[in-house]
C-alpha cells in the first residue's frame, strides 16, 4: 500500500481513463496529485517532459495519456496512432526511470491481442498470431509500452505494472460522431435521432453547439443540419450504424476500470504478475474487464430502450465490423482480488444521464 503523502502524476488526467483514476485516488485519500493539460505539457515533447520530471519529481506515475479513436480514425490516421503513442510512452516511461519513480502504472488496451486468438483472451495470447488490421498501429504501440515496462522490471528491478482494460465507457467519454468509440457514438446518434423525430430543434441545436459536427453548429439552417447528420446515419425515422451489428464486445464502466487500476497500483507488485516458477518472464500485464460480452446489435437495442427512440435501426454492412469477438479472460485479475461492479444496463443509464446533464448545464443561468 502506498503512503497517502506520495506525489502521484496522472498523465492524461482529463480524459476518460485518467479522470476516473484521478477521482478514485482522491476518494481513497490521495491528495498529492499532479496533472497537466496538453496545453500545459505536450507529452510528445521530450524536452518538456524531462523538464516536468526535473521540477515535479513525482514518486508514482500513472500513464493514462494516449492518442485514441474509433475504427475510422484508426484506419485514416495510422501513422499518428503508432508514432504519437510510442513517443508518449518513450518520454514518460524513460523519464520515470531516469528520475527513480517508485512505481508506474501503464494503461493499455485489449486491442493488443490477435484478431483470431482463442476466446476469452488470456494474457498469454499476446503475440500468438496477427493483429486486427484496423487498429494494428495502435496495438503495436501499446504492446511496445507493456514490453518496455516488463523489460525495465526484469533488467533494472523497477516496479512498473501494465493493465489492459477492455472497451471502456463512462463520464468524460468522447461523443464525437466520427472519432468516438462505439457506445458513446450509439448514444449520441440515437439521442439526436429521437430529438429530430420529436421535432425538438432546440435540443438538436443545443447538442451540436456543444459538440459541432464537421463545422456545423446550432447557427446553421435546419436543412444544413439534417444533411450533415444524415451523413452519420442520423435521421428522424432511422439510425444507421456501421457494420453488421454481429461483433461481440465486452464493456467496462470507466469508474470500475479506475477502481481496478488503483487497486492494482496500491496492492500489486511486478512479482505478483507472473508465476515464480517461470524461467522466461513474459506477458506479466493484467487484463481488466468483466469477462462478459454481448453483440453490438444488443447494445444498440439497450440504448434505444433507454432513450426511447421509436424509429428504425439500420446497419451499413459496407463499413468494417472490426474484430468479431474480443472477450477478456480476467482470471488473473480475479485471483489478485478485484471484480467489476457495474453491469451494462446500469452503465448505459448512467452514461446517458451524464450526457443529458452536460447538455442541460449549458442552459443554466450563470450565478452572479
Amino acid at each position: 500500500m502506498l503512503d497517502r503523502t506520495v506525489k502521484i502524476y496522472v498523465a492524461g488526467h482529463r480524459g476518460l481513463v485518467g479522470s476516473a483514476i484521478w477521482n478514485n485516488l482522491k476518494q481513497r485519500g490521495y491528495d498529492n496529485l499532479v496533472g497537466y493539460s496538453h496545453e500545459e505539457l505536450d507529452l510528445l515533447d521530450s524536452v518538456a517532459v524531462k523538464r516536468f520530471f526535473d521540477e515535479e519529481r513525482p514518486d508514482v506515475v500513472v500513464l493514462a495519456a494516449a492518442h485514441v479513436g474509433g475504427i475510422m480514425a484508426n484506419l485514416q490516421y495510422r501513422a499518428d496512432f503508432i508514432y504519437k503513442n510510442l513517443q508518449i510512452q518513450q518520454n514518460v516511461i524513460g523519464e520515470s526511470f531516469r528520475h527513480g519513480v517508485k512505481k508506474l502504472l501503464f494503461l493499455g488496451s485489449t486491442c493488443i491481442y490477435p484478431c483470431e486468438t482463442r476466446q476469452p483472451m488470456c494474457e498469454d495470447s499476446l503475440l500468438s498470431s496477427p493483429l486486427e488490421y484496423t487498429n494494428e498501429p495502435y496495438a503495436i504501440a501499446k504492446i511496445a509500452g507493456l514490453k518496455m515496462c516488463e523489460s525495465f522490471n526484469i533488467q533494472y528491478g523497477t516496479n512498473y505494472i501494465a493493465v489492459m482494460p477492455t472497451n471502456l465507457y463512462g463520464p468524460n467519454d468522447n461523443f464525437h460522431l466520427e472519432n468516438s468509440h462505439v457506445l458513446p457514438a450509439i448514444i449520441r446518434k440515437i439521442y439526436l435521432a429521437k430529438c429530430l423525430s420529436e421535432g425538438d430543434w432546440n435540443a438538436v441545436r443545443n447538442d451540436i453547439n456543444f459538440r459541432p459536427v464537421e463545422g456545423i453548429n446550432g447557427d446553421n439552417s435546419d436543412e444544413d443540419i439534417l444533411v450533415r447528420l444524415a451523413k452519420f446515419g442520423i435521421t428522424p425515422d432511422a439510425v444507421t450504424l456501421w457494420g453488421s451489428g454481429t461483433p461481440m464486445r465486452e464493456f467496462l464502466w470507466s469508474e470500475d476500470m479506475a477502481d481496478a487500476s488503483v487497486y492494482v497500483l496500491l496492492n500489486v507488485d511486478f512479482k505478483d504478475t507472473y508465476a515464480s516458477t517461470l524461467k522466461d518472464i513474459r506477458n506479466s500485464h493484467i487484463n481488466v474487464g468483466t469477462g462478459k460480452e454481448l453483440s453490438i446489435k444488443d447494445v444498440a437495442g439497450k440504448v434505444i430502450r433507454e432513450i426511447g427512440f421509436k424509429g428504425e435501426l439500420c446497419w451499413d454492412t459496407s463499413k468494417p465490423d472490426g474484430t468479431l469477438r474480443k472477450l477478456t479472460d480476467v482470471t488473473k485479475l480475479h485471483n489478485l482480488g478485484w471484480h467489476h461492479k457495474v453491469e451494462i444496463d446500469e452503465g448505459i443509464h448512467r452514461l446517458y444521464q451524464w450526457y443529458l446533464e452536460g447538455l442541460q448545464s449549458l442552459n443554466m443561468p450563470e450565478k452572479r
